[in-house]
């Protein structure tokens, strides 16, 4: 039987998640929203595409919950996209109604699945859907840290002019302007940047990956990136689905590693069937370690403004 995934918000980063699932015939897809008609559409759309792919899938719109019964893996992408001139946080109370309320409607339909949260402020929707749905801690994470990671291997591989798949990058703390990418941790063929490049070349390759979502929304004017986040999530997918153990950065509930605890933050883990299979601690040197815990302290005081 194939795996069954569903992706609720058909928006642009929703859409074109079910897009690459479809494409690569990687499992059964339900785009779910609750605007009439468009889910429905946009699936429809794909469906007539599978043929033209070789993909033999099944993609269904819908705007019933229903559908979405005994997924593996649940996306929960529904939300308010940035403006610009907005932050991540600044969707704080709106995302968070939205999510309390997807995350006990498919939980119910679906308790065995992975849950992938991409709706911003992410950390604090992660940690939102997991209390609501009562789900394991382990089966719910968010995206952040691999887009993140994306941006900065993009980024360097802009500045020294290679390829960016030769590039593995590595960015923890929270999705927001406190996050924390990681030079030491970043390496060309496995050699580290801070080798290769000086750290004044380093340092604004860095503000860009922190700004590399208001980068976007400032250029597109009406909307946030959606083509990356839905390959970001896709890459999650393909590890939770084909069990493939990769050690990726997301953002995971913490029970005391990196001395923190009760709280979604980006760290790198390892991704397969079972959903977080480990966390993986690294040892940070004091300036990171200042860096990571300025950006914990960013998310626990987003945390204190709702109720979950």
């Amino acid at each position: 039987m194939r795996k069954k995934v569903s992706i609720i918000g058909g928006g642009n980063v929703g859409a074109s998640a079910a897009q690459l699932l479809a494409h690569d015939g990687i499992a059964d897809v339900v785009l779910f929203d609750i605007a009439e008609g468009m889910p429905q559409g946009k699936a429809l759309d794909m469906a007539e595409a599978c043929p033209l792919w070789n993909s033999s899938v099944s993609v269904k719109g819908t705007n019933s919950y229903r559908d979405t019964e005994k997924s593996d893996v649940i996306v929960i992408t529904a939300g308010i996209p940035r403006k610009p001139g907005m932050s991540r946080d600044d969707l704080l109370k709106t995302n968070a109604e939205v999510v309390k309320s997807v995350a006990a409607e498919t939980s119910k339909l679906s308790p065995d699945a992975v849950v992938i949260v991409v709706t911003n402020p992410m950390d604090v929707m992660a940690y939102v859907a997991c209390k609501t749905s009562g789900c394991n801690h382990r089966k719910v994470l968010g995206m952040g840290g691999i887009l993140d990671s994306a941006r900065f291997r993009t980024f360097i591989s802009f500045e020294l002019g290679v390829s960016p798949s030769d590039v593995e990058a590595l960015v923890m703390g929270g999705h927001g302007d406190q996050m924390v990418p990681m030079p030491r941790y970043t390496t060309i063929k496995g050699v580290p940047i801070t080798k290769i490049l000086p750290p004044e070349k380093i340092a604004p390759l860095i503000e860009r990956t922190r700004n590399g979502g208001a980068e976007i929304v400032s250029l597109l004017k009406t909307g946030s990136a959606y083509y990356a986040p839905a390959a970001a999530t896709c890459q999650m997918i393909r590890a939770i689905l084909f069990d493939e153990k990769r050690i990726l950065p997301c953002a995971v509930y913490l029970e005391g590693q990196y001395g923190v605890r009760d709280i979604y933050v980006g760290v790198p883990a390892v991704l397969g069937a079972r959903g977080i299979e480990k966390v993986i601690e690294l040892e940070l040197n004091e300036e990171e370690r200042a860096d990571f815990d300025r950006s914990v302290s960013a998310v626990k005081a987003l945390l204190e403004k709702i109720t979950v």
